[in-house]
């Protein structure tokens, strides 16, 4: 049984590191939930997301080590969940409405919850995954077998949660905090337009391989 070199390692800790600061719609819903609601909030949200990033890491990297047979129906099914779930997120947010000057535009009431669901339907999560780890990995993938994969997880797992410190840290500061409220309703209605986009990409996607399978 052979383990993952120290290379392979780093890899794959500037691959979580990487991956987890990637923009996408979970750092813009992480944005607005700690620039409103506070640094408390933000980190519970971050807490959950990272169940997403988990799975989809363990995902890139069973596929980089030999596990690219997995059904890539599976992977359809996702984004067509995926898309729905940003769209229905963008929906809301692009038609948001101002019910009083001091209330925040969308307040999350179980951030953590929020935070699991973002990071399972996110749909940057396999494909900004698979590319990040293999990129971070690719002189070392060779060498790679079963027994490498929970040491590798853990090393993302530490990039993770050092970008997600970074972010909390970032998002919950006074000064985020001030411009984020003086532009609130244009920074939630863009991040809704955002959100849209990614969703439509995603069901397209998703739509025009399953078409093309059958």
């Amino acid at each position: 049984m052979s383990l993952p070199s120290h290379a392979a390692l780093m890899g794959s800790c500037l691959a979580g590191l990487a991956y987890s600061l990637t923009p996408g719609p979970g750092l813009l819903a992480l944005l607005g939930i700690g620039a409103s609601q506070g640094r408390r909030a933000g980190a519970w949200f971050i807490c959950g997301h990272l169940a997403g990033d988990i799975v989809w890491s363990s995902l890139a990297l069973a596929a980089i080590i030999g596990a690219q047979q997995i059904g890539a129906v599976v992977f359809d099914g996702l984004g067509l969940v995926c898309g729905a779930y940003i769209g229905w997120l963008g929906l809301r947010a692009l038609l948001v409405r101002r019910r009083s000057a001091d209330a925040p535009l969308i307040v999350v009431r179980r951030p953590l919850l929020r935070g699991i669901a973002f990071g399972l339907t996110n749909p940057k999560g396999y494909p900004v995954a698979i590319a990040t780890f293999t990129a971070l990995l690719a002189g070392e993938a060779g060498a790679l077998s079963w027994a490498s994969l929970p040491p590798l997880l853990a090393a993302a797992g530490i990039g993770f949660v050092i970008a997600d410190l970074i972010m909390v840290v970032l998002t919950g500061a006074a000064t985020t905090r001030r411009i984020y409220r003086r532009y609130e309703v244009w920074i939630v209605r863009l991040s809704g337009l955002m959100f849209l986009g990614f969703g439509a990409v995603t069901l397209h996607g998703a739509v025009s391989d399953l078409a093309r399978r059958e």
